[in-house]
């Protein structure tokens, strides 16, 4: 199971009724963080998840909207007694970023591990539960989509590990996914185990422009979160020049994509009533929510 959280909606500043775009996932007590705009911790107060299991925080781009949140963040997770590294992850300019963000955080009582993605993002890191992988997307600035997955582990096939002649004294370490050697024998988890199983897979994206690239990536994903910074089509050529995307492209790539839900975040500042473009987004794709604050969900694995 994945629990998901989105902070909030908002994009650029923040408005009275409206903090930035930020989201939070929780896979047995191990959480990630993806982007940290300002006014994240208070929203984080408000969800009462609790911030020491902070374990990965993943940012989208150096604008400020996305990251100037992340130095408060950092300190008050040091004040709750955290000693385990966090790890940061981000595009190319991260370590300089963060340098520079933690000069006024310059004592924490935990290790910073940053990993800082390459030309073309960042190719299944691995993290307890979690694979995390990241994309390019066409911003102004370096910026990447996240596609986060919780892998589902596979059933032990006894039948499977009996006509294999295996020990059952190796099943145990087999299922755990050890290679064993004895003797002139060795014994995989292959052959104790079923097929690989689906697990649940969410992707990210604001400050965007619609691409084949990002279509792809997206491909299947149990939960899309994605920009609608216009709710108007009439301001695709403000789309186009800004380098964002409208409510209708992100519905297009959630259906081209087959996505089974999508939730649109990142709304302009000027957009005050973006429930005025749900509808028509949704004769483009159906199951359309719009982003609300500490909107919650919880993600299952197919039976």
């Amino acid at each position: 199971m994945l629990k998901v959280c989105l902070l909030a909606p908002g994009g650029m500043m923040p408005l009275p009724n409206r903090y930035l775009t930020s989201l939070i996932i929780n896979c047995k007590g191990s959480m990630i963080l993806i982007d940290c705009g300002e006014g994240t911790q208070i929203q984080l107060k408000k969800l009462k998840w609790g911030l020491k299991a902070i374990d990965i925080i993943c940012i989208t781009h150096f604008h400020a909207d996305h990251i100037a949140g992340l130095p408060g963040l950092l300190s008050t997770i040091g004040n709750s007694n955290r000693t385990d590294p966090l790890t940061i992850i981000g595009p190319k300019g991260l370590k300089e970023i963060v340098k520079g963000l933690t000069v006024i955080t310059p004592i924490l009582p935990y290790e910073l591990s940053l990993i800082e993605m390459g030309e073309d993002g960042l190719k299944n890191f691995k993290f307890k539960d979690y694979l995390i992988n990241a994309i390019p997307v066409e911003h102004s600035i370096e910026c990447a989509a996240y596609g986060i997955e919780v892998m589902r582990g596979r059933k032990f096939n006894k039948l499977k590990a009996e006509d294999n002649n295996i020990p059952k004294v190796f099943w145990n370490k087999l299922q755990k996914g050890e290679i064993i050697k004895e003797g002139s024998m060795t014994f995989t988890p292959d052959m104790v185990l079923d097929e690989e199983r689906k697990g649940i897979k969410l992707c990210y994206c604001t400050d965007s422009r619609p691409t084949l690239e990002l279509l792809n990536f997206l491909k299947d994903s149990d939960l899309f979160i994605g920009e609608g910074m216009y709710g108007d089509d009439t301001y695709l050529d403000k789309a186009k020049e800004n380098k964002h995307m409208l409510f209708s492209e992100c519905a297009y790539l959630a259906k081209e994509a087959k996505v089974k839900e999508l939730w649109i975040t990142h709304f302009s500042p000027l957009l005050q009533n973006p429930e005025e473009f749900l509808e028509q987004t949704k004769e483009i794709f159906r199951n359309t929510k719009l982003g609300e604050e500490l909107m919650v969900k919880e993600l299952i694995f197919e039976t």
